[in-house]
């Protein structure tokens, strides 16, 4: 699999080649878009404003608008200009713990693999932050683009999150009012939490809404008639107390009477 992006973690004197791969993927089931009268391909061209021809991708230039209709031309050597050899590193600015970084602004994730000579010293980058249970804040240049970044140490690497800056998050356009609560109603939704506690194991959970839809693609195929599932109707539960303890009696049937506890029997005196 091809990298991303190759440079070096940077830590104060100490440098770590590294290589960053993509560390998800896409499996969405995707389409082409068809006209409707005949099904042929639609396909987009790029074409030029003043001539109208077709232009090919050898053909197109960056350019910045700094006035109606004038602009200025980059070229790759342009952009390699504007970067300072700290920007071509992964470097790091400082320590911090994770909870201290809002899932919010966290963007795309991938895997930071050592590359030839750097293995000793990314293992010593992974121990010392997976032990202090800290991860690094750090910034780089990615293609055209500065980022900042989250190392994060797992028990077998360095995942690096690229992280939103902070004037790119929105602020929430309604914030939610915060009525008070009688103990009795956050004692029941606590309960209800509790009860549903379970280890998160990512093998268990599927993508079933795609999994029906290849089901519906390849009926289809098959030209079998496509028969809609019933629509699962929410009870019509009003009161807030009657539905935390309906929810807390279907958690309980979902996973059985609960176990009893054995008891040992007391040794008999001799």
């Amino acid at each position: 699999m091809a990298a991303s992006h190759k440079g070096a973690i940077s830590f104060g004197l100490v440098h770590i080649p590294v290589a960053l791969h993509t560390a998800t993927q896409n499996n969405d089931i995707h389409f082409n878009q068809l006209c409707r009268e005949d099904g042929s391909r639609v396909k987009y061209k790029k074409v030029c404003a003043n001539c109208g021809k077709e232009v090919a991708a050898d053909g197109i230039i960056k350019g910045f608008e700094f006035s109606p209709g004038q602009y200025i031309t980059m070229t790759d050597a342009d952009f390699e200009k504007a970067k300072t050899e700290k920007d071509k590193t992964i470097h790091i600015l400082h320590f911090t713990e994770m909870r201290n970084i809002r899932p919010i602004y966290y963007d795309k994730t991938y895997h930071a693999v050592p590359e030839a000579g750097g293995d000793k010293a990314y293992e010593l980058l992974r121990k010392a932050m997976l032990s202090e249970e800290k991860v690094a804040i750090a910034k780089t240049v990615i293609g055209q683009t500065e980022k900042l970044l989250a190392l994060i140490p797992t028990d077998t690497g360095i995942l690096v999150e690229t992280l939103f800056f902070y004037d790119e998050i929105k602020e929430m356009p309604k914030e939610p009012e915060q009525p008070e609560l009688n103990d009795a109603e956050l004692t029941m939704a606590k309960t209800l939490v509790n009860s549903m506690v379970k280890p998160f194991e990512p093998e268990q959970y599927q993508n079933e809404y795609q999994v029906r839809l290849r089901q519906i693609i390849e009926d289809k195929i098959a030209g079998k008639e496509i028969v809609t599932p019933p629509d699962e109707k929410p009870a019509n539960v009003i009161n807030l107390m009657d539905a935390l303890q309906a929810s807390i009696r279907q958690v309980e049937d979902q996973d059985g009477p609960p176990k009893k506890k054995r008891t040992r029997k007391k040794a008999e005196p001799a």
